[in-house]
């Protein structure tokens, strides 16, 4: 379509239809998901030459995520577009839309400075210097010179918001967002009858209604209950057949204390994690439902011998953002790592305690104020066990002696992953714990999943209520994408936790603060 105010050799060939859209892209959407250009089916996609100006100064991050983004972006873009004119006049994509970079002839041009657009425009954002002003000038620029629908599309709020009070149409990136994130309890009830349930106790399975089980997915966790309230806990299998739960009455780590599920839900988690079948789980659970303690807990209860089908646990977590640089911190990996993986630390010293209770036979013939101390730390220690963290002793200085879960850890049984590394890494025989999996995009939590090997199993465990990165939100974060995409597979379980253990006060602060 042709356009008096675009300069020759600036005009994009954009598609023109009545179903046609254009959408202009910020930065960070290219930075989230390089692959993006490709998913806006057959529309057109416009990208600022700013854009590739901000490209330009991120790439050099070479141990980043973003760094890496940036330069799978630029090589992509040169592929597309290999000469000057494609790059002013645009391309064809393979899914029928065009891709164009837009030069915005009213700031490429001092005459065009003070059209009446641009006048309108810098009434409200005056400072042209910004990347983000003048982003969002180049997409009124293609709003006012072509008839399709043009919006911006981007991952920072104040951008879009930005771009509304100037009067363009703006989003979010929905590519990678779940439909809707469920807020309720994990498990569904199964409305049984009494005979049915006494059936399934003594043997341990049952087949439910055609019409029932069309509404379940496989590993989905359910409460069959009967009219006289009865209960009891099953797994869907598939073919409409529901099994009992497979957990042993407490699990231990080697040289710690026994530890069982406080509630249903706690259970329904032991089951995945010590099923070998099972070969990722996602976890969603506010703060003091027992994620980590369970999930380390049972880790380490496979690990204990040599016949044992894994051979160590790793244990990591994201350092904000992922591949951030963690040198500013002394010493070792571990060293570095020991501030943001403090919980499991603390739940390894709730497993195995530096002073682990005696033994009842010889606890028995203690009398008076030592037996009251052994039943003590008995009580303390099951008050936590599947509820939260417990503070580490005070140090003694240099020359405390090792704990018992430091040995572990030196013996290499427990591992300490940092996720800036894991690239390229093909993990085998490990019981593989990602704490805070919220915290990541879908894309790194796909570069993690895709590095466990065959014997492996990857536990992603997070709350998407609390999420400090400002690329993702409860619907994009990658904890959540994973759960998403993987329901229904036969390696995949997910569970929920919603009765926090921890303690009263706990528990009421999460649900109240």
């Amino acid at each position: 379509m042709e356009s008096t105010t675009v300069p020759v050799g600036l005009k994009p060939r954009l598609k023109v239809t009545a179903k046609a859209k254009t959408f202009v892209l910020d930065t960070n959407v290219l930075l989230h998901d390089p692959q993006s250009i490709f998913k806006f089916e057959d529309n057109n996609l416009a990208i600022p030459v700013e854009v590739l100006e901000e490209l330009d100064a991120i790439k050099t991050e070479q141990s980043t995520e973003r760094g890496r983004n940036a330069r799978r972006v630029h090589r992509i873009l040169s592929e597309l577009l290999p000469d000057s004119r494609s790059m002013h006049e645009g391309v064809k994509l393979a899914n029928g839309g065009t891709l164009s970079v837009i030069i915005n002839p009213w700031l490429a041009d001092p005459k065009l400075i003070d059209t009446p657009q641009m006048t309108a425009f810098r009434a409200i954002l005056p400072d042209l210097a910004k990347k983000d002003n003048r982003i969002i000038a180049a997409a009124l620029y293609v709003k006012s010179c072509y008839p399709p629908p043009t919006i911006l599309v981007t991952k920072d709020v104040n951008v879009a918001l930005k771009a509304r009070a100037v009067g363009l149409e703006a989003e979010d990136y929905l590519n990678d967002k779940v439909a809707q994130v469920d807020d309720e309890g994990d498990y569904r009830e199964i409305e049984v009858t009494i005979y049915e349930l006494q059936r399934f106790a003594s043997e341990g399975e049952f087949t439910l209604e055609e019409e029932t089980a069309r509404t379940l997915v496989l590993n989905e966790y359910v409460l069959l209950r009967s009219t006289e309230g009865k209960t009891m806990p099953a797994r869907y299998y598939g073919e409409g057949r529901v099994c009992r739960l497979n957990i042993p009455d407490w699990i231990k780590a080697p040289g710690g204390i026994p530890i069982r599920g406080r509630n249903l839900e706690q259970q329904f988690f032991m089951d995945a994690l010590l099923d070998d079948s099972i070969t990722l789980i996602t976890c969603f659970g506010k703060a003091g439902t027992g994620k980590t303690l369970l999930s380390i807990g049972c880790a380490l209860h496979q690990t204990h011998d040599d016949q044992s089908r894994y051979d160590g646990v790793s244990i990591s977590r994201p350092v904000m953002a992922l591949g951030k640089d963690i040198g500013f911190l002394p010493g070792t990996i571990e060293e570095k790592m020991k501030p943001w993986l403090q919980p499991y630390f603390d739940a390894l010293e709730v497993l195995i305690p530096s002073r682990p209770p005696k033994d009842p036979q010889f606890a028995a013939k203690k009398v008076g104020k030592k037996k009251h101390k052994t039943a003590s730390a008995l009580a303390m220690s099951q008050a936590a066990i599947s509820g939260g963290n417990a503070p580490l002793p005070a140090s003694a200085g240099p020359n405390a002696p090792m704990k018992p879960y430091e040995r572990l850890i030196k013996s290499g049984l427990v591992e300490v992953e940092a996720l800036a590394f894991i690239r390229g890494r093909s993990i085998a025989r490990r019981f593989f714990i990602l704490d805070e999996a919220q915290q990541l995009t879908p894309h790194e939590v796909k570069t993690v999943i895709t590095r466990i090997s065959e014997g492996s199993k990857i536990v992603l465990i997070g709350d998407p209520a609390q999420i400090d990165n400002p690329y993702v939100d409860s619907r994009s974060n990658g904890l959540v994408y994973c759960h998403d995409r993987m329901k229904g597979q036969a390696l995949a379980a997910h569970v929920k936790l919603t009765k926090g253990e921890r303690s009263k006060l706990a528990e009421l602060a999460a649900d109240l603060l």
